[in-house]
């Protein structure tokens, strides 16, 4: 169970770090799946991704106060903005255009509605 655990927290740290580039991509969830994989196989692994510099505190935050920084709702918003303009500008089906604006819509309530981060970055 070990390796599986391990392939699945570094499947997900990959994806993770995709979606700091790719907008569609969501980042939080996939670190905080890889916090919890790593947890379970190895604490070496653990313990860098909580102490790292840019996942740590979104791990923390979820992890104490199920919170997100504003700073993290703000780029989700504003990636999901540019989605969405951009399904606009090529044209998509207008069923899709649709679907996309319903579950784009439930993901930012579900990001909006949560408290916001307070874990200090360190430096």
């Amino acid at each position: 169970m070990r390796f599986f655990w391990l392939s699945l927290g570094f499947v997900s740290l990959s994806m993770g770090m995709v979606g700091i580039v790719l907008p569609l991509v969501p980042t939080t969830p996939f670190v905080l799946l890889a916090a919890y994989c790593f947890a379970r196989s190895s604490q070496r692994l653990h313990d860098w991704l909580m102490n790292h510099r840019q996942f740590g505190p979104m791990i923390r935050d979820w992890r104490e106060h199920r919170a997100i920084r504003r700073s993290a709702k703000v780029v989700s918003t504003l990636s999901i903005v540019a989605i969405v303009g951009v399904s606009i500008v090529l044209g998509v089906a207008t069923w899709l255009l649709v679907t996309q604006l319903v579950v784009l819509t439930g993901v930012l309530v579900i990001i909006w509605t949560r408290p916001e981060g307070s874990t200090p970055r360190p430096r």
